[in-house]
Order: structure tokens, then sequence, then C-alpha cells
């Protein structure tokens, strides 16, 4: 099942690293900005990956698939 708190956790990444990023923009660190943004983009498809291999392992099971 789905839990409402992962798409929450997927939103707080998403807010804290565009944060990040407009801060170093500010400060003219757009080499840094660029990694952060990088690594939230790797972090939240992580998260989004291991919910779709929930989701396989879900419908292997319904359907007995082995």
């Amino acid at each position: 099942m789905i839990d409402i708190s992962i798409i929450f956790k997927l939103a707080a990444i998403g807010i804290i690293i565009t944060i990040v990023c407009q801060v170093l923009k500010k400060s003219d660190r757009e080499d840094v900005a660029t990694v952060v943004s990088i690594v939230g983009l790797v972090i939240a498809l992580t998260i989004a990956v291991t919910m779709i291999g929930d989701l396989f392992k879900v419908v292997q099971d319904i359907f007995g698939v082995y």
C-alpha cells in the first residue's frame, strides 16, 4: 500500500533542494548548485524506483507470477 508520507518526503526533498540551489546561485556558486540538484534528483529517483519495485512485487503476488 502506498503511504502518503512518501509523497510528503518527495515534496520536502524537492523544496529543500530548490531553496539550497537558489541560495547557491545567488552566491555565485552555480557549479555546486548543479551538483546539489543532481544529488536531489538521484535521491528522489531512488525513492521512486523503490516504490515501483514494491508495486511489481504486489502485482507478482496477485497474479502468482514467479
